[in-house]
């Protein structure tokens, strides 16, 4: 457990995966109000803005009820972090699901659109029923690895938008070696622990998805 500080008379648990938490949460909505600028009324634009905005608010979140003071707050203060998390991945993967409407048969896209809905409506319930990380993990697993990759590499194969789906694939890619971190719980020092390194990871990813999200914005389907 990473040591508890005080700053300015006021205790703060773990106070590295909590500046980093804020980090990636800080950098999501700046993210977010940017993309917004491009936004057009289309429902993927809306979506693509959304997904940002409530993966920052998640993890702004997570750093101070889920760590720096979950001594004041108590344990279920988690809960609004995680859900916030998993509709944030949701959203991101009904964008890759929709982005790739012209290459899929309408029969296929209905198909993706509900099950993507079936999915979080389970692994919600799973994180409620037994408050347990886990299940947010393997969502955001599932999300990232093989929805939005899946689509990507699609997208990519058939020539549509590759730069875009570069830029996704190599958010997935940073992703993933966060998802190692954290499960594999390496870390560099008390100081800066798997999650902290895990956060670090996220914010490079963030970024890539930022880059790919824009082309989507940009682009003319």
């Amino acid at each position: 457990m990473q040591p508890s500080i005080e700053l300015f008379g006021i205790r703060i648990d773990e106070p590295v995966t909590t500046a980093t938490d804020l980090l990636v949460g800080i950098t999501c909505l700046i993210c977010a109000f940017k993309l917004k600028k491009l936004v057009r009324p289309l429902w993927i634009h809306k979506a693509i803005f959304w997904y940002f905005l409530l993966m920052g608010l998640a993890t702004i979140m997570g750093g101070l009820m889920g760590h720096g003071f979950l001594y004041v707050l108590g344990f279920y203060w988690k809960l609004p972090g995680w859900f916030l998390s998993m509709i944030a991945v949701n959203l991101l993967e009904r964008v890759m699901i929709h982005f790739s409407a012209t290459e899929l048969s309408p029969k296929m896209l209905r198909f993706f659109s509900i099950f993507n809905l079936v999915e979080l409506g389970f692994f919600m319930l799973m994180a409620f029923g037994t408050l347990n990380f886990l299940y947010v993990q393997i969502h955001s697993t599932y999300g990232f690895l093989v929805v939005v990759f899946s689509f990507c590499v699609y997208n990519y194969r058939r020539g549509h938008h590759p730069e875009i789906m570069k830029n996704m694939m190599w958010g997935v890619f940073w992703i993933f070696i966060c998802a190692v971190v954290f499960v594999g719980k390496l870390s560099i020092s008390i100081w800066f622990n798997h999650a902290d390194l895990a956060h670090t990871f996220m914010f490079i990813g963030a970024l890539y998805f930022y880059k790919g999200s824009k082309g989507i914005l940009k682009s003319p389907e």
